[in-house]
């Protein structure tokens, strides 16, 4: 006999992940933002006897009425509708003890399911510090389910939770509501039809068919069974009936909810309201980071800490892979003779790997960093304080996470978009993340700003300045753009931003380090294994055809596949200064675009590292076109820094676009216009700056 099935569903922020992770062990994520849960996930618990136990991890939702990807699977997986996931055969409730009222819409819903259910009441400290008082036997006796108060940070009550979950006789809920009247007959018959056609359970079809007539627009996801054609006519006739007698049945039935659960809360609630103390720790502090004008002061100072702290920070542990992955390629070149397959592995391979460990921990830090304002609460105020900001633009304060996430890479960036519950919103932020300056362009920004200074040291206020100069003009260009498609090609009515503000926390660091950790291998799963095999096939391009023997490796790559694409690529380039040669830099860039470092070292035949790069430095400035004239002039290094600003040079972000928007169309949109952009900006800056004398 198969172990038991729960399912784990709550709201966001009510500590659903820190349970899951009490209960079975595993690493999932865990923060304090709502929705940072947006993928289902399983585990294996054991009762108090040894028994397994399957959980399934559900993204947090207020409502199983869908409006977002993550939430669509939640609701999906608690119908039956996904056949990738099992059915639930218990459910455990959590939700946050100190916000009762609004928490039980959801588990109301949950209850017209039919199914085992145990109800957590987390957080149950916060409440008792906020002068809440429930009565958890009067509400075991309303509901008939077993209710158990936790801490899940602390593990409070969690032997209580797997003493429940290891009963064999977990009662039904003697849950029970009245459907309005309008409503009822369509209830009634949607039901009948979900049971016969659809092959629903009773109690089921009677969930599904309330649900129905809630959402006006049911988002489904890939995986999810569609409905019988007869049910969606059945649907549709009712909803035009109503639409004629000016029936809001939706509203109807929310309300006919929101009642239900008033009445119940009347008598659960001892002490609704004020704190024993006055105003509650969260409420002082968010006087100061919720200001209008402190506000900025406390938002701009956490953002340049943790910016400085990237760029200093991450320097040490940079140089101890770059020179460890030197020293593997040296092994291996010690080890087998020169020939293809010596330099496959050590130019294809190790360098593609290399390409993206090296950049490894400024996007742990970057994660660790968001880890932390997610974890402590104060990412729900930083999206609240980017809110009107971005509303200008078209957005609201939740696309702030994922751009925030962009400047370590758009991969996860893009990612994080799935919480955005509007789809005009989330494309709108997809297409513009990459434009948020990532830690991949530091290579380059870094070498263009060596080449461009006179000198063979830069000043550290020269570098950050420029930098900084860089970063800001992406994000310039990120707001720009999206308030372009949201006025055009995404257009439609700005969506307002709901979002609750969770009590500040003091962090659970091992929580930290876990999320630092399982976000880092998302991104080495998802960006490096795409970046090591187009890097081996770039490899293949610019190692054949082979050139006469005898042949410098500049030589050998203008003869290459990769060469030949550099002078192809040349007409279209040269009126931005840049000659045959840069364009292989850009070509192999698509890669990754740090790649552009070690391309440019093979171009000119210099030996390059990340973090000495005088001898590519020298070769740059030596370079000359045809004529003699100097190649990489100040304005030249600058236009191609802005080059890599605007341009998308990054085929797998592309490939995560495809799959997050299911449609080659958008990834191929974005390669054009990002491109397109950076070529029209560029062309304007070196023709300009000529004009000007530089």
């Amino acid at each position: 006999m198969r172990p038991p099935v729960y399912a784990l569903v709550g709201t966001p922020n009510c500590g659903k992940s820190t349970l899951f992770n009490a209960l079975t062990g595993l690493n999932q994520k865990i923060g304090n933002y709502p929705g940072v849960t947006v993928e289902k996930h399983e585990g294996t618990a054991y009762s108090q006897h040894g028994q397994p136990m399957t959980v399934i991890d559900l993204p947090g939702a207020y409502s199983l009425a869908a409006r977002a990807p993550d939430e669509a699977v939640l609701r999906d997986v608690l119908l039956g509708r996904r056949a990738d996931t099992p059915q639930p055969d218990r459910i455990i409730c959590i939700v946050d003890a100190t916000n009762l009222e609004r928490n039980l819409y959801l588990v109301h819903q949950v209850l017209d399911l039919g199914r085992p259910v145990i109800l957590v009441l987390n957080m149950m400290d916060l409440a008792a510090q906020s002068g809440l008082r429930l009565r958890l036997g009067r509400m075991e006796q309303a509901l008939g389910i077993p209710v158990i108060p936790c801490v899940a940070i602390n593990g409070t009550g969690l032997i209580e939770l797997k003493l429940a979950m290891s009963r064999h006789d977990l009662p039904l809920s003697r849950h029970n509501w009245d459907v309005p009247a309008p409503i009822a007959a369509a209830v009634t018959e949607l039901q009948a039809s979900l049971t016969n056609h659809d092959g629903k359970q009773p109690l089921i079809a009677r969930a599904e068919a309330l649900l129905l007539l809630t959402d006006r627009d049911s988002v489904r996801v890939a995986g999810s069974t569609p409905l019988h054609p007869r049910t969606a006519e059945i649907l549709r006739q009712w909803q035009q009936r109503w639409a004629a007698e000016g029936t809001d049945w939706a509203e109807t039935l929310v309300n006919a909810r929101h009642q239900s659960i008033a009445r119940l809360c009347a008598n659960l609630v001892e002490q609704p309201g004020v704190a024993p103390n006055g105003r509650s720790v969260s409420d002082r502090i968010d006087a100061i980071a919720t200001h209008p004008w402190w506000g900025w002061v406390v938002f701009l100072g956490v953002m340049a800490a943790m910016f400085f702290s990237i760029f200093t920070l991450a320097e040490y542990p940079m140089n101890w892979i770059d020179g460890r992955m030197a020293a593997l390629a040296d092994g291996v070149k010690h080890l087998l003779a020169p020939g293809d397959l010596r330099d496959l592995l050590t130019d294809g391979v190790i360098g593609g790997v290399g390409a993206v460990l090296v950049f490894l921990p400024q996007i742990m830090l970057l994660f660790f960093f968001i880890g932390l304002l997610e974890s402590t609460g104060y990412m729900a105020r930083a999206a609240f304080f980017m809110d009107r900001l971005m509303g200008r633009v078209g957005l609201n304060g939740r696309a702030f996470i994922p751009l925030l996430s962009s400047h370590a890479c758009a991969i996860p960036g893009i990612m994080a978009t799935r919480t955005i519950e509007d789809k005009r919103d989330r494309l709108t932020t997809i297409l513009v993340a990459p434009l948020m300056s990532c830690s991949a362009r530091l290579p380059v920004f870094l070498l263009m700003i060596a080449a461009l200074v006179p000198g063979d040291r830069v000043p550290v206020v020269t570098k950050v300045g420029l930098i900084l100069f860089m970063y800001t003009l992406g994000a310039v260009g990120a707001f720009g753009f999206a308030w372009l498609f949201k006025r055009t090609l995404l257009q439609g009515a700005p969506s307002p931003m709901i979002l609750e503000m969770p009590p500040y926390r003091v962090p659970a660091l091992p929580a930290v380090v876990r999320q630092m950790w399982e976000r880092a291998w998302a991104f080495l799963h998802s960006a490096g294994t795409v970046i090591l095999g187009i890097s081996i096939v770039l490899w293949f391009l610019t190692a054949y055809p082979k050139a006469p023997a005898g042949a410098t490796p500049g030589a050998q790559l203008a003869h290459s596949y990769a060469g030949q694409a550099g002078h192809l690529l040349e007409p279209v380039i040269k009126p931005l200064g840049f000659d045959w040669q840069i364009g292989i830099g850009l070509v192999t860039s698509m890669a990754a675009r740090e790649v552009f470092v070690s391309t440019m070292g093979v171009v000119f035949n210099a030996q390059t590292d990340n973090q000495d790069t005088t001898p590519l430095r020298q070769a740059l400035r030596q370079a000359t076109w045809p004529d003699g004239r100097p190649l990489f002039t100040p304005l030249t290094c600058f236009t191609l820094m802005i080059y890599y600003v605007f341009a998308m040079q990054c085929l797998s972000t592309l490939a995560v676009v495809r799959r997050e928007t299911g449609s080659w169309k958008w990834p191929a949109f974005q390669l054009v216009y990002m491109t397109g952009t950076a070529w029209v900006v560029c062309l304007v800056i070196y023709h300009g700056g000529r004009a000007l004398g530089f």
